[in-house]
């Protein structure tokens, strides 16, 4: 039986990648019960993609409390935020809970929220209680979006930053027949050249902004290399496994897949 929510003061939420009909039962569960909205943003005053996403499932009266999580590398800049969203979190725990905290994606797949989580384990908080539930991560959403295989039979599936340099995606495809690339972005231009290089470029997909009114499914061999969105995604298939359905059933042959035709 799913525990009593109002029992729980902090939910980390998975909202999904786009989509708010990707939400699941136990998040929309989560949220209306919820007394105070948190959620990330980039920059103060500005909206958040999370709580956009739940938007439609959002009720009257619910506090929103947003969480500047600035997009930077710098160590001291990072700990702090961490620790000033962590502290905006206990204190809204204690003014006005049940507190939610909307995740874009899932909650433990390159998610800010699990840098507040881990900020909170370390504040060592006793009696704190923490749920964490799960959301459709921008990979799945695109692979079904595509009608795209992720992994078959034993064939193994690697998931990575976009590599900075072709020597970097070498060592990615020497570790699987499969490979999911997020953060994209400025990478596509020299991703799209290795690939090329490499005999790849034709059985690769990008995917930008899945479950997003703009999004894109792409195969590679028709997007130029521009800089693409932050929010894309690119799906590599070296090879197909041995054994597929082959068509026109027993007798006709073996299998052959248009990767970048979703009906095959």
């Amino acid at each position: 039986m799913p525990r009593d929510l109002s029992m729980v003061p902090l939910t980390i939420l998975g909202v999904g990648p786009g989509d708010p009909e990707l939400i699941t039962v136990a998040g929309l569960r989560a949220l209306r019960g919820a007394q105070t909205v948190a959620y990330p943003v980039a920059q103060p005053g500005k909206g958040g993609m999370a709580l956009h996403i739940v938007s439609p499932w959002l009720q009257h009266g619910q506090e929103h409390l947003p969480l500047h999580l600035p997009m930077t590398t710098a160590a001291a800049t990072l700990q702090l935020a961490w620790q000033q969203c962590a502290q905006q979190l206990l204190e809204a725990m204690a003014q006005k809970p049940p507190v939610v905290l909307l995740c874009e994606g899932d909650v433990s797949l390159y998610a800010s929220a699990s840098y507040v989580m881990l900020q909170l384990q370390r504040m060592a908080l006793p009696q704190l209680s923490v749920r964490l539930i799960p959301g459709v991560t921008a990979l799945s959403a695109a692979a079904a979006a595509a009608h795209w295989p992720l992994a078959l039979q034993g064939q193994q599936l690697l998931i990575a930053p976009a590599p900075e340099n072709p020597a970097a995606l070498d060592g990615l495809l020497a570790k699987a027949e499969v490979l999911a690339l997020h953060k994209l972005g400025h990478h596509w231009a020299g991703l799209r050249h290795a690939l090329e290089h490499r005999g790849l470029l034709p059985q690769t997909m990008v995917v930008e902004r899945v479950g997003w009114p703009d999004e894109r499914l792409i195969p590679a061999t028709d997007l130029p290399p521009e800089d693409c969105s932050y929010f894309s995604l690119v799906l590599i298939r070296q090879q197909w496994p041995p054994v597929l359905p082959s068509h026109g059933g027993p007798g006709h042959g073996g299998a052959i897949y248009n990767m970048h035709h979703r009906s095959w």
